[in-house]
Parts: C-alpha cells; sequence; structure tokens
C-alpha cells in the first residue's frame, strides 16, 4: 500500500484565476507500480470521469439542485441521467444539452426513436 500528496492546480479559462488544491492518495499499487507519473495519470483519469458525467449530470440536469434525497431515488435519478446521457451520445449528440433540446422537441416520438422503441 503506497501514500502520495498530489497538488492540482486549475486555471479558469473565462476569468484566468488560479485555485490549486492538494489531496492524499492512498493506493494498493505496489512502490515500483506507484510512480510519480502514473499516480499523475490516475489522478488526471479521475478528472476525465468527473468532467464527462458528473458535470454533465449537474449542468444538464441541475442535479446538485435536485430534492430527491432520501431511500433509493438518488441513485436511480443517476441512474436515468447516465442513460439519457450515454443514449445521447451514442446517437452522436457531443452536446448534451443540445441534444436533450433536440429530443423536447417531440418528447413523446423522439425519446422512443433514440431508445429504438418506436
Amino acid at each position: 500500500m503506497q501514500a502520495a500528496k498530489v497538488l492540482r492546480h486549475r486555471t479558469d479559462l473565462r476569468t484566468g484565476k488560479v485555485t490549486r488544491q492538494t489531496i492524499y492518495v492512498i493506493s494498493d499499487l505496489t512502490a515500483r507500480q506507484a510512480s510519480p507519473q502514473r499516480i499523475g495519470q490516475l489522478a488526471r483519469s479521475q478528472w476525465v470521469i468527473e468532467n464527462r458525467v458528473h458535470f454533465v449530470r449537474d449542468t444538464a440536469f441541475a442535479e446538485d439542485a435536485s430534492k430527491i434525497r432520501t431511500g433509493h431515488g438518488p441513485k436511480n435519478m443517476a441512474t436515468l441521467r447516465n442513460t439519457a446521457i450515454n443514449t445521447l451520445r451514442a446517437a452522436g449528440h457531443n452536446s448534451i444539452a443540445a441534444g436533450l433540446r433536440e429530443v423536447s422537441y417531440a418528447p413523446f416520438t423522439r425519446p422512443l426513436d433514440l431508445l429504438g422503441l418506436a
């Protein structure tokens, strides 16, 4: 088991503001496997997931503002949102927001068409 300290630097492209964050990582990689390059690669790959899924769920579906907080509701809604995102991406939509708008123009047929249920 290995521990590592990762310093993150992020620049907001709109404002130019730089934020810094320090995180600590615990890994089951051996000392030989846990090179600084490998730890950095793993940390960056986590941001790919964050940007590709969680950020999209929050911006396109306002997930952080959801009032669903009890029982299986949050997990079920996350599953439905992920299904919508993956279905739109599989249909060739690069922008999930634009895909949602397009589907909303015919809400009783277009979602079914995407799922192959029409």
